[in-house]
């Protein structure tokens, strides 16, 4: 453009002084005046038609260009508005079906495409017709959409079926898809058919990928959201069933103990020692009562996001106290109301609950106290009665009744990365000490979660 603008200029005056020259020298004996003027002018009005030509044409160029250029700039500024609306959109959903229906609605608005549709694979190998747009007409026959119709897949490594197996022939023309990758594999294939001569450029076909991957995220998410509700009732299974393996079964074995034993003095006529066996069937049956309402109590009240441990225990002591008619008085630093990281919330929570049990078995205490400090690193817990006062490592190894729980303790603070230790205080009483770290550290040999 700037060259031909300086051509427009340069060049006619150039010609003019070239024409006017030659007249006023080798032409003036040929060409009097007014002829020699008329020639210049008709010199000058070729010339500027012959220059305004060129450059009009150029610029009428210029400009359809800069309109194809900005029509398609504008296709994929729209393109980009409508994959971050379907992002935004994806990330409020929670139901697969409605992503992928507005993920392949998105692709036929996009492509202006006849048909969109989503295939993907089952473990077993089967493609299924999982998401669609369109008229159900431009299915092949045979194909039903409203039933998520199958068919045989590709090859055993899960590659989806080939789109066009889908749709009608001679009634939609083209049918492109792009695959929906998880990792190296591919577990599905986002496709579009049209009628028609239009062909998709590679903008289209960026637009139609990163339709795909949005799928293939939403996909996944899909697919770890399940592995993690499952993984959540496994954990929540095996731990009702170690509580009730470590409390409520022992339990039953000691007052079947018990109840045999009471029986055998019976027979023998032992009837005052036969009656003290009761009494302490009698004992074990209330333990039981109140450990199952200790089970439903710790079922129903999980560590809330927005109340914080300090908060769950709060709640859990209040209702602890007026089942077990002891004094239960809960401390707490203003640090140790901040959230931490959700499973350490809920390894302290349930070793305090499991540390109050112990207290109400064992103790005879009439009060008890709950301690919860925090430091930048750790997290401190400590429960504290004023009862007998307890060893763990055999002091009460007299009793028959089963003392239960300091394995279970163990393991939880393991879990989190920390420690518990138990101490007498003094001549009555039994302190209980959980240090965790604020944030989880994996335990070499340990368990983690």
């Amino acid at each position: 453009m700037t060259r031909l603008r300086w051509l427009t200029i340069v060049l006619p005056i150039v010609l003019v002084g070239a024409i006017e020259l030659l007249s006023d020298t080798l032409l003036d004996p040929f060409l009097p005046f007014p002829a020699d003027t008329l020639l210049v002018m008709a010199v000058v009005g070729i010339t500027a038609w012959v220059f305004s030509t060129i450059a009009f044409r150029r610029i009428d160029q210029l400009g359809h260009d800069l309109r194809v250029r900005n029509a398609e700039l504008e296709a994929r500024d729209a393109s980009l508005r409508a994959l971050q609306d379907t992002g935004v959109a994806i990330s409020t959903l929670t139901d697969l079906g409605r992503i992928l229906r507005l993920v392949v609605d998105t692709a036929r608005e996009l492509l202006r495409a006849d048909l969109a549709f989503i295939l993907t694979t089952d473990p077993d190998g089967v493609t299924r017709l999982t998401a669609r747009s369109g008229s159900d007409d431009l299915f092949a026959p045979g194909i039903d959409p409203g039933a998520g119709s199958v068919r045989p897949g590709a090859d055993a490594l899960g590659a989806v079926a080939e789109p066009e197996a889908f749709v009608r022939r001679g009634v939609v023309g083209a049918t492109i898809g792009v695959p929906i990758r998880r990792g190296d594999g591919t577990i599905g294939t986002l496709a579009v058919a049209q009628s028609g001569d239009r062909h998709l450029d590679d903008a289209d076909l960026e637009t139609l990928q990163a339709l795909a991957d949005q799928a293939a995220v939403a996909i996944e998410n899909d697919r770890l959201q399940r592995e993690l509700r499952t993984l959540a009732v496994r954990g929540e299974r095996e731990r009702i069933a170690r509580e009730l393996h470590d409390g409520l079964a022992q339990v039953l074995g000691y007052v079947n103990t018990k109840s045999q034993a009471a029986t055998e003095l019976l027979d023998s006529g032992r009837v005052p020692e036969a009656r003290a066996q009761i009494d302490e069937l009698a004992v074990a049956a209330r333990s039981i009562y109140v450990d199952v309402r200790e089970a439903i109590l710790g079922l129903s009240s999980p560590v809330e996001p927005s109340g914080g441990l300090v908060a769950a225990i709060r709640d859990y002591a209040g209702r602890f106290a007026e089942a077990s008619k002891l004094a239960v008085r809960v401390e707490a630093d203003p640090s140790a109301g901040a959230v931490l990281e959700p499973e350490v919330e809920d390894d302290l929570f349930r070793s305090v609950r499991e540390a109050l049990t112990n207290v109400r078995k064992h103790a005879e205490a009439h009060r008890v106290s709950v301690r919860v400090s925090r430091t930048s690193d750790e997290v401190d817990v400590e429960i504290e009665d004023d009862g007998r006062g307890f060893d763990p490592w055999g002091a009460e190894a007299g009793s028959d009744w089963p003392h239960l729980g300091l394995v279970g303790m163990r393991e939880r603070a393991a879990a989190a990365g920390g420690t518990v230790e138990w101490r007498r205080t003094g001549d009555h009483g039994t302190l209980v000490r959980l240090t965790v770290p604020a944030k989880r550290t994996a335990v070499p040999g340990g368990p983690s979660r």
